[in-house]
């Protein structure tokens, strides 16, 4: 479940026209934890995947990959 979801985080973040810096500040995260999970050396928490999710207009499955 938790495989590649900091890749379609930084996909869908991009096709949505946001630099980390600004993506991280809307979302409520600092830059470096944004890094951290899209580098997929950290999984998000519910709570940020929720605010990640709703930020980008997408699922909360579309970004765990379960669609």
């Amino acid at each position: 479940m938790e495989g590649n979801c900091g890749r379609r985080i930084r996909a869908f973040r991009k096709l949505k026209g946001y630099t980390q810096q600004r993506f991280a500040e809307k979302v409520g995260l600092s830059l470096s934890v944004l890094g951290e999970i899209e580098r997929e050396s950290r999984y998000p928490t519910e709570e940020q995947l929720e605010r990640i999710a709703a930020t980008l207009g997408v699922a909360i499955d579309e970004v765990k990959g379960e669609i």
